[in-house]
């Protein structure tokens, strides 16, 4: 049975075109020199993602994973514009990191309910011949088709957004004490990798605000490097404001309980140096069974030399024993990770404030991004020159080359970029072949 939780997934986008530009004249019976009359094609359709609350998960994208939003109409007589097309919004849950599947570039990571980000923008219309009316040319028979819309493939990473996350190895009581402190419903079982995917609930303190918990699932040595199902999760860890590091003292399967600490903590470490330095607050559960209160003795010893020794620069954590299966210490936990979240919460407000105080007083530079080159020109084997490159390739498909007139105008602009001189340069001869996309030309110097 297929996981309902789904974090991760790869798609394709399109905008949508816009519409051509028409030539058209008028041909009234009382006005014969009515002159052009083509009108503007409409503006292309954009994709944008938007932030809907009520989304968990990017299962929405299992099965659906090509968005195309529509063209733009083309221009019309009598000087008619084209419609533009509507937007194309696409829902998204809280949380989502959007890349560009190409550069890795991150696009947008959206978090706010109502947020929304352009993820690719719908071609503007094409001109109508009445837009290329002069003095000297009065009628002229030339049109724009429309800018091609954006298109790209997208990688969205869900990063869940809690303010407190479970964290442990397998079979700590993760799940118990979810279920128990909230009204999530877990899947529990007495066998490694219960969890399959991560759980959100919401905790209400006996004192404070209420705050979501996750239970995210359990995490092995060398969950970092891809081991396990723990990779896929660690990356809802970076959002979580306070971490819950369960710690199971009964010794399951004759494992020490300190060993199974350090050894989560080389995962976090491995994947973000920072996540020991967010709140954290050790939950020493399981302690109804007698060797407990032992192991935690020990526990305790071994972890204040530990952090003397491995990070001293840290606080050392608080440790909570309590009995998942028994209900035991549970109101004591549930308070103080509450007072740990509103802290949290004051805290990133204020630094939110300062980064934006510092925003205001500071004198942004801006610089010139390095200008990609009008053209490209290669030579295939059977001798034909190739022009490439997006922004000729762009111009070359907003030329309408149905008409004689218009045609000549985008051979203007290739000699006016330098394409003429460029493929002399090259070897270029006349009667050679010349190819943009899938339009072939002579090349006439």
């Amino acid at each position: 049975m297929a996981s309902s939780f789904l974090d991760y997934a790869k798609i394709f986008v399109k905008a949508g075109k816009g519409g051509d530009g028409m030539v058209a004249f008028l041909r009234e019976k009382y006005r014969p020199d009515g002159g052009p009359a083509g009108g503007d094609g409409g503006r292309g359709g954009s994709v944008i993602f938007k932030v809907d609350e009520g989304l968990r998960t990017l299962l929405d994208f299992r099965y659906n994973r090509h968005f195309k939003a529509q063209s733009g109409e083309n221009g019309m007589p009598k000087g008619m514009y084209g419609r533009g097309a509507d937007d194309l919004y696409v829902s998204v849950p809280p949380g989502t990191t959007i890349r560009d599947a190409a550069t890795n570039q991150v696009l947008a990571d959206l978090v706010d309910h109502g947020e929304e980000c352009v993820v690719a923008k719908g071609g503007r219309g094409g001109r109508g011949n009445i837009k290329f009316a002069t003095q000297n040319n009065p009628a002229p028979e030339i049109a724009e088709n429309g800018e091609p819309g954006q298109e790209r493939e997208l990688i969205l990473e869900l990063k869940l957004i809690a303010d407190a996350g479970l964290i442990g190895f397998p079979s700590v009581g993760k799940s118990t004490l979810l279920s128990i402190v909230s009204a999530a419903k877990p899947k529990i079982g007495d066998y490694h990798f219960t969890t399959l995917s991560p759980n959100l609930g919401v905790v209400r303190p006996n004192y404070g605000e209420d705050f979501v918990l996750a239970d995210l699932p359990g995490l092995i040595e060398g969950a970092a490097e891809g081991v396990g199902l723990g990779i896929r999760f660690l990356r809802h860890v970076e959002r979580t404001k306070v971490i819950l590091h369960v710690v199971d003292m009964g010794a399951h399967e004759n494992r020490d309980p300190f060993d199974d600490y350090v050894k989560i903590n080389k995962e976090l470490l491995a994947y973000d140096e920072t996540l020991l330095e967010r709140p954290t607050v050790i939950v020493a559960n399981k302690m109804d069974i007698p060797e407990g209160i032992l192991y935690l003795e020990e526990f305790k010893a071994k972890l204040a030399d530990y952090f003397a020794s491995d990070h001293p620069d840290l606080a050392l954590p608080e440790i909570f024993p309590i009995s998942a299966y028994q209900k035991e210490g549970i109101d004591d936990l549930v308070n103080r990770i509450a007072e740990l979240v509103s802290q949290e919460n004051e805290r990133l407000a204020q630094l939110a404030e300062e980064e934006a105080a510092q925003a205001t007083d500071q004198v942004q530079l801006y610089t010139l991004a390095e200008e990609e080159p009008e053209f490209y020109i290669d030579r295939d084997p059977d001798g034909v020159f190739v022009l490439s490159g997006d922004k000729i390739e762009k111009s070359f498909k907003m030329a309408n080359l149905e008409y004689d007139e218009s045609a000549l105008r985008f051979a203007r602009h290739l000699k006016r970029i330098g394409v003429d001189q460029a493929l002399v340069e090259a070897g270029a001869q006349e009667g050679d072949i010349v190819r943009i996309l899938d339009y072939e030309f002579e090349f006439f110097d």
